[in-house]
């Protein structure tokens, strides 16, 4: 049996669709622990995925890591999971080396591919610029798979929502507020990103952006120094001190490719960066560059794109 943990409180993500694809694919039938208190109705569409049986315990309602190790480690003794599988995301990233050291299981923390025919497991490798191979040799292994790394697969099928008891205790966390980011598209979880650095220089210039962003479906990003002086609301910083995505396009205007900010974006599948600087270090990472201004590119670029969707229809 192989056990993912997904949390639910906002719906069911994409990574959570992910991560219930990929332990399918690793074979044996699937269980899901959850701790949020999502309507079975919205937990039975991941038997859309491959998932049997989901575990719900609705106690515990934050994001406290000691008492979701708990509650993980009890429904993988319950279902005699031998593969535990977490998002490699900040509550992945938080239970994952955890549980491991709990349960003396191997981790293989931020996969992005199915086993090796010698079981071993690709994994991204200085910051995302090589790949590492790591094989589990402990009976129990645990998995946290990067994000946007598969993409979720229907196969049809059910699974039944039980009421679980982790006996996790209670949480030594108090959440006091919470400020969700703006934006229909979060961050992680987009195929398409628009980002832009101080080459726009002003927040007043953003609708360039924005406008091609919403002509793509994608959402929008910024650089580190866009957000420190507060043109762009944080949670749209990406890079190595922001957030990694590994989106299938990523456009990057005005943005010269720092070492930092490569290192959080530098999965994506495609990568296209505007500068009017033809020895921005981004260029060597991309792989198509316009040199040129940003404030006559991404107009066209937004018109070309409105053009081409107009003839699909």
């Amino acid at each position: 049996m192989n056990l993912v943990y997904i949390n639910s409180a906002n719906g069911l993500s994409k990574a959570a669709l992910e991560t219930v694809t990929y332990a399918k694919k690793l074979g044996a039938d699937v269980a899901v622990v959850t701790n949020a208190n999502a309507s079975a109705e919205t937990l039975t569409a991941l038997g859309n995925y491959g998932a049997s049986t989901i575990l719900q315990d609705t106690a515990i309602n934050g994001q406290d890591p000691s008492q979701l190790v708990k509650l993980v480690a009890a429904a993988a003794e319950k279902v005699g999971a031998s593969t535990i599988v977490f998002s490699h995301d900040l509550i992945g990233k938080a239970v994952a080396p955890r549980l491991s050291v709990r349960l003396k299981a191997g981790l293989v923390a931020g996969a992005v591919a199915l086993p090796e025919p010698d079981g071993s497991i690709r994994v991204n490798v200085f910051s995302g610029k090589a790949f590492g191979y790591v094989r589990v040799n402990s009976n129990t292994r645990i998995i946290s798979l990067l994000p946007n790394s598969i993409q979720p697969e229907q196969i049809g099928g059910n699974c039944s929502v039980e009421a679980f008891d982790g006996q996790a205790g209670s949480s030594n966390i108090v959440v006091k507020a919470t400020k969700k980011p703006e934006g229909a598209i979060p961050l992680p979880e987009a195929e398409l990103v628009v980002s832009a650095g101080r080459g726009l220089k002003g927040p007043e210039n953003w609708g360039v952006v924005e406008d091609l962003a919403t002509a793509l479906g994608a959402a929008t990003a910024c650089s580190r120094p866009v957000a420190d002086i507060g043109w762009r609301p944080h949670h749209e910083h990406v890079g190595q001190t922001g957030v990694a995505i590994r989106p299938n396009l990523y456009i990057a205007a005005g943005i010269s490719g720092a070492i930092q900010h490569l290192a959080g974006v530098n999965g994506s599948k495609v990568i296209v960066v505007i500068n009017t600087d033809a020895e921005a270090p981004f260029f060597k990472a991309a792989d198509y560059g316009i040199v040129g201004d940003a404030f006559e590119v991404l107009p066209r670029f937004t018109e070309a794109v409105k053009r081409f969707k107009a003839t699909q229809h």
